[in-house]
């Protein structure tokens, strides 16, 4: 073989060992880059979750000045617990449990809350009541949280009577069971506009921020945990009335009388 054909190889192999050097360190780069680029999105889902556990995580609970009750979960209005009326006669305690989107609720408070109101305006009667997001936790949505969470701004920021006013406003302009329009807080707050005195920069901000919705889940946990079965659930003195949408004024009157005795 001639020294030129010897050359020739040499440099042909030489040639051969560059070009696999340099693939090599091109392979070695693409596969920091991979791992690199796998870290980074391990980093960027890690971060989104955390984001979104952060987000799902329970507000501190607050719990509305003047609710009663084990846990304080009920919002009471009408005569002091354990008062007795003008007459002397003991004063009963109605118990409610009602969701504002429960198309039953609306039946019963349209049928019953003049009545309601009379008597608690009289102090002949104490309503305890429970809010709770029954129709949310079946239909997950947040309508009906968000709306006791506002009912439940309305008390503390503006008191038992306002919050009454407040109440009655919620029913009267009941959405109907499958639109969760109460999930909106521009919707709860353009009908506080029909209460006079509610819409206060306190208000507002306590709506806007949530500030009763731990103690609104709070509320519900406690409801499932007594195995209540439905909404509106009804008790006078601690007995459950049978068939809460068919009180009348009459009937519910003649109830909160017989109690008193």
């Amino acid at each position: 073989m001639s020294q030129k054909n010897r050359e020739g190889k040499q440099s042909a192999r030489e040639r051969m060992r560059i070009e696999r050097e340099r693939q090599e360190r091109r392979s070695k780069r693409v596969r920091q880059f991979s791992v690199f680029g796998a870290v980074l999105l391990v980093l960027a889902v890690a971060v989104v979750v955390l984001v979104v556990v952060n987000g799902q995580k329970s507000k501190p609970l607050a719990i509305p000045a003047g609710a009663t009750g084990t846990g304080k979960l009920a919002l009471p209005v009408g005569a002091d617990a354990g008062a007795t009326s003008s007459d002397g006669k003991k004063v009963p305690t109605l118990t409610v449990y009602e969701d504002f989107r429960c198309p039953a609720c609306g039946m019963y408070e349209k049928n019953n809350h003049a009545a309601v109101d009379k008597l608690v305006a009289e102090k002949k009667v104490r309503v305890e009541y429970h809010i709770v997001s029954l129709i949310d936790q079946n239909s997950n949505g947040k309508g009906s949280g968000r709306s006791a969470n506002a009912a439940a701004c309305a008390y503390t920021t503006a008191g038992r009577d306002t919050f009454m006013k407040y109440h009655d406003v919620l029913y009267t302009n009941q959405p109907n069971e499958e639109d969760d329009a109460y999930a909106q807080n521009s919707k709860l707050l353009s009908l506080a506009k029909q209460v006079p005195g509610l819409t206060t920069a306190k208000f507002t901000s306590c709506v806007n921020n949530g500030t009763y919705d731990t103690w609104a889940k709070k509320v519900m946990d406690d409801f499932n945990a007594k195995k209540i079965q439905g909404t509106p659930t009804i008790l006078i003195d601690g007995k459950q009335v049978q068939n809460p949408t068919g009180l009348t004024p009459a009937t519910l009157e003649k109830a909160v009388e017989a109690a008193s005795k």
